[in-house]
């Protein structure tokens, strides 16, 4: 499948986020952790959630699809802890599993897990943690095994990692004894899943900060939760209208988690209201904005995820910027197709690059990455002059449910067709 876009186009109107994919797939794996049903409300249809519940219900867990987005899982039923090989190499974040897999059987089998092809993503990371845990870990070429009785623990993380604070987490959770993790990642995602847990009967302290402590439970019961907003997406949204220009109502959303692209874009000019009450953003611009530098952190600093968005509406700001992504060497790789649009950017090295704008971009046909530069490719396709193409519309499908007719109805010329 592909996208074709006509530009340049203005936004206006009104769009909703949808719940988020990083606070989906580990309140799916959390399903596995639990001796009853869990409900989940808000599940984004994207196709990473799709491939995270195949994965599930190949291990033996029955998924039930309700409307308006909800899932109930109930892993009664689980039956296995060797996660299926053609569908792994679909999605990286089934690493997750893991953690309720080992604490449930003390076993696991991980064959090599795809995804986003932007850098590395060390699974020592992982190893090294369930390590501390009492796992023991041994590879064989591409398929690496977990077999062990979890005790109770304490693990550093030697670098920030969402999805194995996540991982360790969900596998402490279950896990009698005192447990702790330190230099934890922070992000929404990780208290939104701790407060669900708890709410299930565990007992987590500290999700949020930079340390987790853990008392580990035999038994978590049933519980429902709904998926928080997607900050990503709206990121998105907003970067867009950067981009593009125009005036946008973005609901549905929480302004509380997106503050430091907020302040990035208000320091270019944007006009931006928040609502955390009403849980709305409007924004309204006029370019050329400003351009500004922007550096990616850990949260509460700029997400990688957030970047890509951003580095297009760099292209249509007056004036020259440093982009500096500090989180993954393969990130910016997708400048490379907006220069083909027409953008004067200069790639330093693998984690920066330099922003001279405004450019006129011109539409062309391209090729959709990951998840992320293919929505940072639909942007600039959007305030592109002329007919623009975007192959590969699952990696964008991957992460935005119903991206085309969402950005259509606030001022996009976008349609899907075969390829």
């Amino acid at each position: 499948m592909r996208f074709i876009v006509n530009g340049p186009t203005t936004i206006h109107g009104t769009i909703s986020v949808r719940g988020a994919k990083n606070a989906a797939l580990p309140l799916l794996a959390a399903g596995l952790a639990l001796d009853a049903p869990v409900t989940i409300t808000r599940v984004p249809a994207i196709e990473d959630v799709a491939r995270m519940v195949e994965i599930m219900e190949r291990l033996g867990a029955v998924v039930s699809r309700g409307a308006d987005g909800t899932l109930q899982v109930n892993a009664a039923a689980l039956r296995s802890g060797d996660l299926p090989a053609d569908l792994t190499g679909k999605l990286r974040a089934c690493t997750i599993l893991l953690g309720p897999l080992l604490a449930r059987f003390g076993r696991a089998v991980l064959p090599q897990p795809g995804g986003c092809t932007i850098g590395q993503r060390p699974i020592d990371l992982f190893v090294d943690g369930f390590r501390a845990f009492g796992i023991e870990v041994t590879e064989e070429g591409d398929v690496t095994r977990f077999v062990g009785t979890p005790h109770a623990a304490r693990y550093v993380f030697p670098v920030v990692s969402v999805t194995g604070t996540e991982t360790l987490l969900l596998l402490a959770a279950r896990t009698p004894g005192e447990s702790a993790i330190e230099n934890a990642a922070m992000e929404p995602e990780i208290p939104a899943l701790a407060a669900f847990l708890n709410g299930c009967g565990a007992r987590i302290e500290g999700a949020g900060t930079p340390t987790i402590r853990i008392t580990g439970v035999d038994h978590l019961t049933s519980g429902t939760v709904a998926c928080i907003p997607d900050r990503i997406e709206t990121v998105a949204f907003a970067a867009l209208v950067a981009a593009c220009g125009g005036d946008l109502e973005i609901t549905e959303c929480a302004p509380a988690h997106v503050a430091v692209p907020l302040k990035l874009l208000t320091a270019m000019g944007a006009e931006v209201v928040a609502d955390s009450v009403a849980g709305t953003i409007h924004i309204r611009a006029t370019p050329p904005l400003r351009a500004v530098a922007i550096r990616t952190h850990e949260y509460p600093g700029l997400a990688t995820d957030a970047q890509p968005p951003l580095t297009v509406a760099l292209t249509q700001a007056q004036g020259v910027a440093l982009v500096h992504e500090t989180i993954y060497e393969g990130r910016l790789l997708f400048v490379d197709k907006l220069n083909k649009m027409g953008a004067n950017i200069i790639l330093c090295d693998p984690h920066r690059c330099i922003v001279d704008g405004p450019r006129r971009l011109h539409g062309t046909t391209l090729e959709s990455p990951d998840i992320r530069a293919g929505i940072a490719l639909l942007i600039a396709a959007a305030c592109a002059h002329g007919r623009s193409t975007i192959a590969n519309a699952y990696q964008i499908d991957r992460g935005f449910a119903n991206i085309e007719e969402r950005l259509r109805s606030i001022g996009v010329d976008i349609r899907r067709e075969d390829s």
